[in-house]
């Protein structure tokens, strides 16, 4: 059974940072690509980034420079680093492998 389980998500102040994490089980992590999507109210749901399995990583324009995608094979984990946070950056957070998702982690970017 594939199951993702997010973390990191809260409340942080415009110009923040915080450190997703995505811990992946049931699945070969290795050899996937993962991506983070996020949903804000009343949006669609948008890629946000996504590294390949040789590590190769691709951001969406709205948070190329502030953002750094990474995974650790031997801990099945991606992580989403998000600096410099901007209150358009307030949404839920989604992992995704081939068809998985997570339950999502909400990320508030308020004063």
């Amino acid at each position: 059974q594939v199951r993702l389980v997010e973390s990191g998500g809260g409340l942080v102040q415009p110009g923040g940072s915080l450190r997703l994490s995505c811990a992946a089980s049931g699945i070969a992590f290795r050899f996937n690509a993962v991506a983070w999507y996020r949903q804000a109210p009343g949006k669609e749901r948008e890629l946000v980034s996504i590294i390949s399995s040789g590590h190769i990583a691709e951001y969406v324009a709205s948070v190329k420079g502030r953002f750094t995608i990474s995974r650790d094979n031997a801990k099945n984990t991606v992580y989403l680093q998000m600096n410099s946070l901007k209150p358009e950056d307030t949404a839920v957070y989604y992992c995704n492998i081939q068809n998985y998702w997570g339950q999502g982690t909400l990320v508030t970017v308020s004063e």
